[in-house]
């Protein structure tokens, strides 16, 4: 036996054994689950034997949505996080070229409007007080909406006469110059006049984010990696994600939702003979991703009728019905599963038609279509998750923001039925949870914390937010284990400590089972095993 953990509060999410005291591992899988006479019994010469203290013991977390490249990019971009107005994100800027004079264009992410005293983005001639001589890109905290300075429209190309961009959008003033500001689809525009990333940029990029995620005991992420380089180079993300499975360097356990936005690119992605599934332990092809419409915050998410509070507008859809059918259809037919980011309500009804439209026409076993981020929804849009069996990847992180301005966006009509995840378990709906980092952190304390009690990360409101909405501890774990596994077709190897799956663990400094709700987010990782491999450790008293 290669090592015994022992003397813990293992819970396994495994209804046949749900509680244990220690875990058998040979060769990176479990072996044995039970009592500490049990397990130890198997102890042979050479066992290592690795005493848990009587700490809390989980499967290893699995966050079904975020972007890891976008992360590992994010740690060497300037950190706009802490912003609270335009002189904020201009100063913050000044001292991050500062500190890297050598950059051939700057970049920025974390802003975010809603924070500030005056909600109004920054514009091109604000990032032109930063600096002149190259170019700036600044990316909103959501991550649909980007702003540049005047270099970078010139290194662009994007003029008063360049044409609007179908699916989205930049900014003009009155005279129709533009204002520097990108929205959804027309971010490809800022994206393709970014210097390329190399392979080996994208290599040092995924370990960085793959080892904090570490930290947070997760070890399999479902991430989407495509949109952080112009679409035409996703093949150097797959080299790269590649080339670290086979050296075994790649840090977690990859699903890769891949965001193929048009026809063509997804038929030249199926055309290399990739499908769902394909892979290895460490790597593989997840489903198609689709990004359907925008963010809540920017006003962007496509909505079936005007914001509430901004009735000139109802979001932005990236695709027309006969567009998203023929994406749906597509995927679908070649044995690909599809996950579409649809925050509005607008946009969940036509990604359920399309969704629909393919099953009927072409029934396929088991076929694990999902939506991501599922927040705006109507009843009818609840009971469409249970009738078609799609996946809902949800991120309880979201609650933190979401709460302060999601009334005021779709009205109080609305929101009564709008983050009814509590519902959608109730009905039998199959849910994933995740944090969308680097929209979000993914501590996936924080994320329970914010399932179970409906608080922002300060403790409002008291009482929780909609709380007859609040998931059980249970339920969250759940979502960031075997709900997860799910969505990946991996419930037989993972998700749960079970024997014959993956030795995949994280160990807690306290039980959050029974613990006060608030404290939750305080809860800290110990131990984060990977494969019956040590990964990560810190110590904890």
């Amino acid at each position: 036996m290669d090592k015994i953990f022992f003397g813990g509060n293992v819970y396994t999410v495994d209804p046949a054994i749900p509680h244990a005291e220690a875990v058998a591992v040979k060769n990176g899988i479990i072996v044995r689950v039970g009592t500490n006479e049990d397990v130890l019994a198997l102890q042979t010469e050479g066992t290592e034997l690795i005493d848990l203290h009587g700490r809390l013991m989980l499967p290893g977390f699995c966050d079904s949505h975020l972007h890891l490249l976008s992360y590992g990019y994010s740690l060497e971009k300037a950190n706009l996080a802490s912003a609270r107005s335009i002189d904020d994100v201009v100063s913050l800027g000044k001292a991050f070229l500062a500190e890297h004079p050598h950059l051939r264009w700057m970049q920025g992410r974390g802003w975010n409007s809603d924070h500030w005293d005056r909600p109004d983005f920054p514009t091109r001639y604000d990032l032109d007080r930063i600096t002149g001589e190259i170019p700036v890109s600044y990316t909103r905290a959501c991550g649909h909406i980007i702003v540049v300075n005047s270099k970078a429209l010139e290194v662009m190309g994007v003029t008063r006469d360049t044409p609007q961009i179908e699916g989205g959008r930049f900014d003009v003033d009155e005279s129709g110059e533009p204002l520097g500001i990108f929205r959804e689809a027309a971010r490809t525009l800022v994206y393709n006049a970014i210097p390329s990333l190399t392979v080996e940029d994208i290599k040092r990029m995924l370990k960085n984010g793959g080892e904090r995620a570490l930290a947070c005991g997760i070890t399999s992420v479902q991430s989407d990696d495509f949109e952080a380089v112009p679409e035409h180079e996703f093949r150097a993300v797959l080299d790269a994600y590649q080339a670290l499975a086979r050296g075994g360097k790649l840090p977690v356990r990859v699903y890769e939702q891949c965001l193929l936005p048009n026809i063509a690119r997804l038929r030249e992605f199926l055309a290399l003979g990739y499908q769902t599934g394909d892979g290895d332990a460490y790597f593989k092809i997840g489903p198609l991703k689709l990004l359907g419409d925008g963010s809540l915050g920017g006003r962007t998410a496509y909505l079936s009728r005007p914001y509430a509070d901004d009735p000139t507008t109802q979001g932005i859809a990236v695709y027309t019905q006969d567009e998203l059918d023929e994406l749906v259809r597509t995927a679908h037919d070649n044995g690909m599963t599809v996950a579409v980011h649809a925050i509005g309500d607008g946009f969940m009804y036509r990604t359920f038609a399309a969704i629909e439209r393919a099953m009927l026409a072409n029934p396929r076993p088991d076929m694990r279509h999902a939506i991501i981020h599922c927040q705006i929804t109507d009843s009818e849009l609840l009971r469409r998750y249970r009738d078609l069996n799609v996946v809902a990847h949800i991120q309880p992180i979201f609650f933190n923001y979401d709460l302060h301005i999601a009334e005021a966006r779709v009205g109080s009509d609305l929101i009564g039925t709008c983050y009814n995840w509590k519902t959608m378990l109730d009905m039998g709906v199959h849910i994933a949870c995740g944090s969308d980092s680097p929209v979000e952190s993914f501590d996936v304390m924080e994320n329970i914390y914010s399932a179970v009690t409906r608080k922002d990360l300060a403790g409002f409101p008291e009482g929780g937010w909609m709380p007859a909405q609040r998931l059980t501890v249970e339920q969250t774990v759940y979502g960031f284990t075997q709900g997860g596994a799910y969505a990946s077709y991996e419930e037989g190897v993972k998700g749960s400590i079970t024997v014959g799956k993956y030795a995949d663990f994280a160990v807690l400094d306290r039980d959050i089972f029974h613990i006060e709700p608030d404290e939750i987010k305080h809860a800290a990782v110990c131990m984060t095993v990977l494969g019956g491999s040590v990964v990560y450790e810190r110590e904890c008293v």
